[in-house]
């Protein structure tokens, strides 16, 4: 009788014989066709045309230290970041495919908005909060509205009808209304705030006068440090619980419940370009010089903003989303085209929950630490944006369809919020 081969048969069989072949996964690594290390920088660096304006990259440095007209240092900077962006979609994709699920998805979470996080920090430390929180939401805004209404809307011009997993887009839009909830609570609280400060000035006004007379002084500012203060602990407060809510929606994802987030779809089985240590030196290199354009474009923000009249606001909201999630952007697209919603829901919706539970909150604990009074409060005018929009993709979602309609909706919203912003 025929005898089979298994990973449990004995290395020396019964007889003392020639050893059995027993695969031994642990050599993957090393194994002669994965890609030498010439072979993977070649290919990371000259196998997408986009590549091509890494050009941008020296002359954004350049224009930097050489303290050339504010646009130009903009322009070259904001250009710059596009192919790194995409080059770090590439290398975490590449480790992705040796690492397995778990790590490649704790792989994909810490990398998957590393442009978000550089440009955020990179502001925060020159005390740019606007940029920082214009930009975080704008993220978010680009995620849920322009990619997910350009793929609904490429999606439902090549089929009449795209489907999704219900349950587990309802899960992540459930987490995304709470992380939105989350920040309409510090604005809350702001506003009464203020409203206490306004019903007691009359009274603030007539204590100052009676201890004017004694030779003393009452500003009222102890009222607006009370205020200040408690928003600074409910952010911080805040910010700890979103990111174990976070860890928990990993683990939701990616162990317990990961059979709600698989593709219907049959996936490819692809080939890696990059050996394992290729991968992550690069994503290491890259991340390093998008960190350096990141304090480029952010240091020539405010000077381009004032000489030629471009709001701050829409240049963190539009603009700097744009470029960060340029990669995103045509991913979430091509998954749609390919009838992959799963995917496109996955892309869009995940990363804006990134965003909104991760990388907002991080930033605010990073402030915390490095003494950067980062909060999460928002302007009113913006919680209401976000809680909207997050409104109406919670509507659309809802039936597991989609369809071109769908994606026009979210879309005109966006081109709303957008020109509102123009003219803030």
């Amino acid at each position: 009788m025929p005898t089979t081969t298994t990973d449990r048969t004995p290395l020396l069989n019964g007889n003392g014989g020639h050893a059995a072949s027993v695969p031994d996964h642990s050599r993957d690594l090393f194994q002669p066709d994965i890609p030498s290390w010439l072979a993977s920088y070649k290919w990371f660096f000259f196998g997408h045309w986009l590549n091509i304006l890494l050009v941008f990259v020296p002359l954004s440095a350049i224009a930097h230290y050489l303290h050339w007209d504010a646009a130009l240092r903009f322009s070259f900077s904001f250009v710059a970041i596009m192919p790194l962006a995409a080059l770090l979609g590439t290398a975490t994709d590449q480790l992705s495919l040796k690492l397995g699920q778990t790590l490649s998805g704790l792989l994909n979470a810490s990398f998957g908005n590393a442009v978000e996080i550089i440009v955020g920090v990179a502001a925060l430390f020159q005390g740019e909060y606007r940029i920082v929180q214009t930009s975080l939401l704008g993220s978010i805004l680009s995620n849920l509205l322009l990619v997910l209404g350009c793929s609904f809307l490429a999606g439902g011009l090549k089929y009449q009808e795209g489907n999704f997993q219900v349950t587990a887009a309802q899960a992540s839009s459930s987490l995304m209304t709470l992380t939105c909830i989350t920040l309409v609570i510090p604005a809350a609280y702001h506003s009464a705030a203020l409203q206490d400060t306004n019903k007691g000035s009359g009274l603030q006004t007539a204590v100052a006068k009676m201890l004017a007379l004694d030779g003393q002084i009452f500003d009222g500012t102890d009222v607006v440090d009370d205020a200040t203060r408690g928003l600074r602990i409910i952010s911080r407060g805040t910010a700890m619980i979103l990111l174990f809510v976070y860890i928990a929606y990993l683990v939701f994802q990616l162990k317990t419940h990961a059979y709600l987030y698989e593709s219907n779809a049959a996936e490819e089985i692809e080939t890696p370009h990059m050996s394992v240590p290729a991968a992550g030196s690069a994503l290491l290199l890259v991340t390093v010089i998008t960190s350096f354009c990141a304090d480029y474009l952010v240091a020539s923000i405010d000077e381009t903003s004032t000489r030629y009249g471009i709001p701050k606001a829409f240049v963190g909201l539009i603009l700097l989303p744009i470029v960060a999630n340029a990669a995103e952007h045509v991913t979430s697209v091509w998954m749609a085209l390919k009838n992959k919603m799963e995917l496109t829901i996955g892309i869009c919706v995940g990363s804006s929950i990134q965003i909104a539970a991760f990388v907002v909150p991080l930033l605010v604990i990073i402030g915390w630490i490095t003494h950067h009074d980062l909060t999460l409060f928002f302007a009113d005018f913006e919680t209401i944006v976000l809680f909207v929009s997050v409104l109406l993709v919670n509507f659309l979602i809802q039936d597991g369809k989609s369809n071109y309609m769908e994606g026009l909706m979210l879309i005109a919203l966006y081109l709303v919020i957008a020109l509102a912003f123009w003219v803030s």
